[in-house]
């Protein structure tokens, strides 16, 4: 159980996407890809955060994350070198591909993936894991089945809904308040594009933590939780879109359509000889919704965006991470 519980340190939040499935457009009646979140999206914020902080997690249903396997690949995992390291792994994948020597040749990748594992596990508790699909890296296929091993002795930890924690802030019964957390994280993988848009009770909850001054951090697919801010949910449950709301016009960050089109045509989403598509892309479903979307012309640069009128603070991907989260820091309470 990882519910909050009575603590004289600061509080974050931490919203984790759950989908398990991400649906395609292309193949003609596919029925979706094995998904998850981004451990590195997460686990760098409790590595910088944990031993200050004390979380609450949540899911937008209540139901347990599933790890990407391919977000653990170690290019993943290189930070601002994430270029290279993805090349430098796509050219040593090619041929006569040898797992601990391709290992032996990162031990800083493999080190620093190891230790947010131990975050996971910590954390997180007992998590369900993606399947390998036809285009993961060869290096994370052989990981997935050691660490499905690794996960099986853990406990299953419950996470509240997104629902919970707004229908709790507005009981006056009951203690818990979300004008306490100092901020709220919520990270990417391709999950978010499922549970995080058209979700009334995100853009409920945004907005009220919006209201109360706490500090939103969404990175990578995770902005497109800014596409829910249409809604409010009423005390009745009525719901309101309101398309001239708060968050209207402000400039956001997200993964680059030109990154989905690689991953999809080249990367671990790729189905050998199918064209491959997903139902849309966050940037453009964000420029319809009406934000300021800025994109790098290359797809694995840093980008990080700070808006301070609504205290929100979006990033691109896994290679701004550790950007991310060190300006984090720099904008909360006593830094």
């Amino acid at each position: 159980m990882n519910a909050p519980t009575s603590s004289s340190k600061p509080k974050a939040l931490i919203v984790v996407p759950s989908a398990a499935v991400l649906p395609l457009t292309a193949p003609a009646d596919h029925p979706g890809v094995s998904t998850g979140f981004y451990l590195v999206e997460l686990a760098q914020i409790l590595k910088e955060f944990g031993d200050e902080y004390e979380f609450t997690f949540a899911t937008p249903g209540g139901l347990v994350p599933q790890l990407e396997i391919n977000g653990l690949a170690l290019s993943m995992h290189a930070a601002d070198k994430f270029s290279s390291a993805t090349v430098s792994a796509t050219a040593a994948q090619a041929f006569r591909f040898d797992v601990d020597t391709f290992r032996a040749k990162r031990p800083g990748l493999v080190a620093r993936r190891d230790s947010e594992l131990a975050l996971a596990r910590r954390y997180l508790g007992r998590l369900p894991v993606s399947e390998a699909l036809p285009g993961s890296d060869k290096e994370v296929v052989v990981l997935r089945d050691d660490l499905v091993k690794s996960m099986q002795d853990l406990s299953e930890h419950t996470y509240q809904s997104i629902e919970q924690l707004v229908l709790r802030h507005r009981d006056p019964e009951d203690a818990f308040d979300l004008g306490a957390f100092d901020f709220v994280h919520m990270p990417g993988g391709h999950a978010p594009m499922v549970d995080f848009v058209d979700n009334p009770w995100l853009g409920e909850l945004l907005h009220t933590l919006r209201e109360n001054g706490v500090l939103i951090s969404l990175i990578c697919h995770a902005p497109v939780a800014m596409a829910s801010a249409k809604y409010r949910v009423g005390a009745d449950g009525t719901v309101v879109t309101d398309l001239d709301h708060a968050f209207n016009g402000v400039r956001v960050t997200t993964v680059a359509k030109s990154a989905e089109l690689f991953v999809l045509s080249n990367g671990y989403l790729k189905i050998p000889g199918k064209k491959v598509r997903m139902g849309y892309f966050i940037d453009e479903a964000l420029r319809n919704a009406g934000y300021k979307v800025e994109t790098t012309t290359n797809p694995t640069a840093i980008k990080v965006i700070w808006e301070e009128g609504v205290r929100l603070l979006t990033s691109n991907g896994p290679q701004s991470i550790d950007e991310h989260a060190a300006r984090l820091r720099t904008l909360l309470p006593n830094h």
